[in-house]
């Protein structure tokens, strides 16, 4: 090769280098597609509308929310996972960005290898809902029907390997109670169920719940978190109510594919990150059940390798598996 040849080939590949970083100046360049892997109306679909608007204005391109339902929002990160588009996000929830391979080797997609962490929105505890009709008015009454109810009373959750699921699990070995896990599609179907009197609990975000709590429908009988929530300060935690060592938190995310780049990723984290810690988004957001976190990719990350050890810990111990 000539020096002149070497030359000519070192200018080219300094000028593409200069323009690597434009992608991600420039992008987006055509609408976004936020995939959730829940039905309208559940609590990652609220989500997703309220931040696709202020989003699609930041970027300068419309969000557009694409539910993708089934197997526990498994089919929605399997689609993001494998997006090539560079304009397909994801909003997802703990278990999909954690522990699908630890339940099911025969998952899709890896977590943590196809998904790239954009940004954490917000943290949440569960309620623990059941209808009125129990007759208990104190978590210790409700424990002692569950206990002497048994298999004869049921719940319901998201699906396999959803947070709501292996929290249930993980209280059915702390409190001695043993109802049958009934999968819906989405939390909407699982509080119409308990409404019909086909499911007689179930662990429910805070703002789905309350709204049918404070309308006389649910019974909220004590929260996931350590203590008393901000979210539901009215609710004793299941720890105070006797649970020991329980604890558990949902929490949602945005997520783009593996295959995105770096630099873009950066911008859309500190995007996202900037509309959910706004006043107005936060307030709406708390509305939603959500304490707002907002964070880099890089405390996103640190999240999911806490909790896919504390999430698989319960898997292994509970010894659950996919049917």
């Amino acid at each position: 090769m000539t020096l002149i040849s070497r030359r000519a080939l070192f200018a080219a590949a300094s000028l593409l280098a200069l323009q690597l970083p434009t992608f991600a100046a420039d992008w987006p360049i055509k609408p976004i597609h936020l995939v959730v892997g829940f039905p309208a109306g559940s609590s990652p679909d609220l989500t997703a509308r309220a931040l696709a608007e202020p989003l699609g204005k930041a970027l300068g391109q419309p969000v557009i929310v694409d539910n993708k339902v089934g197997a526990g929002g498994n089919i929605a990160a399997d689609f993001v996972a494998k997006a090539s588009d560079g304009h397909t996000l994801g909003l997802m929830i703990n278990g999909n960005m954690t522990i699908a391979r630890i339940l099911n080797p025969k998952v899709p997609y890896d977590p943590l290898k196809d998904l790239a962490p954009v940004s954490l929105i917000g943290t949440a505890p569960l309620l623990l809902t059941t209808p009125p009709q129990t007759g208990a008015n104190t978590p210790a009454q409700w424990l002692a029907q569950a206990r002497k109810a048994g298999q004869q009373w049921s719940y319901g959750s998201p699906g396999v390997g959803t947070v709501a699921h292996l929290g249930m699990e993980l209280l059915k070995a702390k409190a001695g109670i043993d109802p049958v896990h009934v999968p819906y599609p989405g939390n909407p179907q699982i509080i119409n169920a308990m409404l019909g009197g086909q499911v007689q609990l179930a662990l429910l975000p805070p703002a789905l719940a309350m709204a049918q709590v404070r309308a006389g429908k649910l019974r909220a009988i004590g929260s996931t978190s350590s203590g008393r929530s901000a979210l539901v300060p009215e609710v004793p935690s299941l720890a105070d109510a006797g649970v020991q060592g329980y604890q558990l938190e949902i929490w949602n995310a945005v997520a783009a594919p593996a295959s995105m780049p770096e630099a873009t990723l950066q911008k859309l984290s500190a995007t996202v990150s900037e509309i959910v810690r706004s006043p107005e988004m936060r307030q709406r957001l708390f509305q939603q059940g959500w304490q707002v976190v907002g964070s880099s990719p890089e405390g996103l990350k640190n999240r999911i390798r806490a909790d896919t050890q504390a999430l698989g810990d319960i898997i292994r111990q509970q010894k659950i598996e996919l049917n």
